[in-house]
């Protein structure tokens, strides 16, 4: 029988895909018919949730992971990875079959990259896997995406966490392809949606409206803050008493793999601390633009980092 552990109670519990990112670096991202060369390898723990809870966790929030592993190297990466940064690891889930998950990454000169994901045991998560009691006294729930069944368990566990709790939601590509009806049980129940300006026009089906109309139309479904990654430009934040755009940090891009993950740490943070919406997002772009100076989470800042700088 697992032991759980309900005196670990962590401010902010991610929710999605563990994997291990194997990422080549290549002298250009090739199209159909097409040939490069690569110049270097390295496996690096990720997932978009991992990589904001990792962030999170070194700007000194307490926070743990529900996820599922496999009994293999790249589990035991993944799991070494989390606790040297202090995450809990009360909500980890281990399996005894199969692998763990894989984002198989080619990242070209220019930092920019196209990935391909193994999910292995990612989408065999079942609600029963999970002790509610773990998951009652967060502040913050992080959900990400999943390529399979595991994000119908999201859905169940909406009625398990506490009221008091907020969700925050980046849905990716993966489930903003799924259409706006499928998202919907957990987009009525998001409190603050981070979202790149691609998956929120492929959302919305709208290519032509300008941001705000856009997002104004989010925040009438009864979401309380939206966030919009504009990438190198900067990002687009709203909520119903604030708007504000804040340009990014120019900075020498080594790997944008995690950018926006690590982007929702800083902002994250910030609402924590109570930030308003415009110092939440420099705060968001300042992480974002340390991290991808290099691989994984490598360049992740820490709390003094932070202060320092700001």
């Amino acid at each position: 029988m697992e032991i759980y552990d309900n005196d670990l109670n962590a401010e902010v519990i991610g929710f999605g895909a563990l994997n291990v990112d194997k990422l080549y670096s290549v002298d250009k991202i090739v199209s159909y018919d097409e040939e490069s060369f690569i110049t270097s390898e390295t496996d690096t723990p990720g997932g978009s949730a991992a990589n904001t809870i990792v962030g999170l966790a070194r700007l000194g929030c307490s926070t743990s992971i529900i996820g599922k592993i496999a009994e293999d190297e790249d589990g035991d990466l993944i799991e070494y990875n989390l606790a040297v940064n202090g995450v809990y690891s009360n909500n980890l889930i281990y399996s005894q079959n199969g692998s763990t998950g894989k984002c198989i990454g080619f990242v070209d000169k220019n930092g920019e990259r196209c990935l391909y994901i193994s999910p292995g045991v990612n989408d065999d998560i079942k609600i029963g896997e999970i002790n509610p009691l773990n998951i009652m006294r967060c502040k913050i729930m992080h959900y990400t995406s999943f390529v399979g069944d595991s994000f119908n368990t999201q859905i169940e566990l909406l009625e398990k966490f506490s009221k008091e709790t907020l969700l925050s939601f980046d849905p990716g590509m993966l489930y903003v392809e799924k259409g706006f009806d499928a998202l919907m049980p957990i987009l009525e129940r998001t409190d603050i949606l981070l979202i790149n300006e691609s998956e929120l026009r492929l959302l919305c089906d709208n290519d032509y409206a300008d941001l705000k109309e856009l997002t104004i139309g989010l925040l009438d479904l009864g979401i309380g803050t939206v966030v919009v990654k504009q990438g190198s430009k900067g990002v687009f934040a709203i909520n119903n008493s604030e708007e504000c755009f804040v340009e990014a940090y120019k900075c020498d891009a080594v790997d944008t793999t995690g950018a926006g993950d690590s982007f929702n740490s800083g902002f994250l943070y910030s609402f924590l601390k109570g930030y308003d919406l415009e110092k939440s997002c420099q705060i968001g772009n300042w992480v974002a633009s340390k991290a991808i100076q290099g691989f994984g989470m490598d360049k992740f800042p820490t709390a003094k980092e932070l202060e320092e700088f700001f």
